[in-house]
């Protein structure tokens, strides 16, 4: 009866394997159908980035190179990147990985069909890890379209495309292992927020896509999460909605992303305080601290209110929702469910960016001074956003410590308490602070949350 039952199926083998899928449900026979659509729209990129040689502490030294110039020394090189990229658009709009072409001086994009193009990038951000490239093609281009990532549930089958450790374009099967993971993914942000993914994904698939059964755009690719480098079966990929922001800004024309401003700080709510805060289970945001131009203060927020949902959407976590707000689109107001009391209200809150005031009077010291290319700002909500610092942070703030700054310890993010004793009150005290006869500094720097004593002599 065996024998009978394996001569059946190898009889039939032939027929089901040339049967075209007629649903979803048939689609477990076969991918063929589904990447013959969505494969042509993925493509592979090539980016040249000029990588800097290492140097040691005393070639970097403004004194050295001025009097000990080495002419053998090693010059920048050229370095290839690789990972893959989605066209959203006939006319050859890309998105890829900001981390794959943003540092980029030269990027060639590779068709389904082999046809090579050169690309330019209309829009980055590296925090978001998302930015959009223009190809000019004579011919109207395959695109996926976007899905919506509301939509989306975990177990759904999903495809990834592209094109792993340069090898070419592959395919790879999986489903939906999870969503709205927070802070995942191997220190690419991707704003906090992250599909999941067992779809096997590999250095290279960077930039590509995640397809559901349909052939939509679920997600880009974006990192994994690994001990071996390889694929764990733990893949992230930024959600289709945050691209759909991307690329509507780049198509406004703007060449760096503007996302909305919270101005708050919190922390999630934990099964311990659900009873204290009148809430019947754990979820939500507290709110700890509101910068005094925070548009939830104008909204009417206070400390110890709990946040749980953003535009009807609900928010476990600070990073979930800069994330909803983001998607939301600048320059709206969405409503934002407040618990007060245990009485839960809907309060409508303005997106708009950190305001870029007072200015923030960059400031970069010459090439003689004692920290030549430091560059120096006055703390403002942009500058808060911008370099992740404290909400209460004033003062004066490292943007680009320069060559001999991390010498010394300085970083970039490092607010300014005081160089020997003195507070600098604007970024230009910092150029005569460092200069004069002193020959012995004492700094006194704010990093996160803690102060540091830096000393050292010039």
């Amino acid at each position: 009866m065996r024998i009978l039952a394996v001569l059946l199926w190898l009889v039939a083998m032939p027929l089901a394997a040339q049967q075209v899928p007629q649903s979803a449900a048939q689609m477990q026979l076969s991918f063929v159908p589904l990447v013959r659509e969505a494969a042509p729209a993925v493509v592979n990129i090539y980016a040249k980035i000029m990588a800097q040689p290492r140097r040691t502490p005393l070639q970097r030294d403004p004194f050295f190179e001025r009097f000990f110039r080495d002419p053998f020394a090693e010059k920048p090189r050229v370095q290839n990147s690789l990972g893959s990229g989605v066209i959203l658009s006939a006319d050859g709009i890309v998105v890829s990985n900001y981390h794959v072409v943003g540092m980029a001086t030269e990027i060639t994009v590779v068709l389904n069909d082999r046809r090579e193009f050169s690309a330019r990038v209309l829009l980055g951000d590296k925090d978001a890890d998302l930015a959009i490239l223009k190809i000019d093609a004579p011919d109207a281009l395959p695109f996926l379209t976007l899905r919506d990532s509301e939509s989306v549930e975990v177990g759904e089958l999903a495809l990834a495309i592209g094109n792993p450790f340069g090898v070419g374009q592959t395919v790879s099967s999986g489903i939906v292992s999870g969503l709205a993971r927070s802070g995942a993914g191997g220190g690419n942000t991707g704003l906090g927020y992250f599909i999941q993914t067992d779809a096997p994904i590999n250095p290279g698939n960077s930039g590509g896509a995640l397809v559901d059964m349909s052939g939509a755009l679920i997600g880009v690719n974006t990192s994994i999460l690994t001990r071996s480098g390889g694929s764990n079966g733990i893949g992230f990929a930024i959600p289709a909605d945050l691209v759909k922001v991307f690329m509507q800004q780049a198509r406004d024309g703007l060449d760096e992303f503007v996302q909305p401003w919270a101005g708050i700080s919190g922390q999630p709510v934990e099964a311990d305080m659900v009873g204290t805060l009148g809430l019947d289970r754990a979820g939500g945001i507290i709110v700890s601290g509101l910068h005094a131009v925070s548009p939830f203060l104008e909204a009417g927020f206070e400390v110890g209110d709990v946040i749980t949902a953003v535009g009807g959407a609900p928010v476990n976590t600070p990073a979930e929702m800069v994330y909803r707000m983001s998607v939301a689109g600048t320059g709206l107001s969405v409503p934002v469910t407040r618990v007060r009391g245990g009485a839960a209200t809907d309060v409508q809150v303005a997106l708009i960016p950190a305001p870029d005031m007072p200015p923030r009077d960059l400031v970069t010291l010459p090439d003689r001074s004692l920290f030549p290319a430091l560059r120096v700002a006055r703390i403002n909500p942009a500058v808060i956003s911008e370099m992740n610092l404290p909400l209460e942070a004033q003062g004066i703030v490292v943007m680009d410590p320069g060559p001999v700054g991390p010498r010394v310890g300085l970083r970039r993010g490092d607010v300014i308490l005081s160089v020997n004793r003195v507070v600098p009150q604007h970024p230009d005290d910092i150029v005569g602070l460092f200069a004069g006869q002193v020959r012995r500094f004492q700094l006194l720097v704010l990093r996160g949350d803690r102060r540091i004593s830096l000393r050292f002599r010039a």
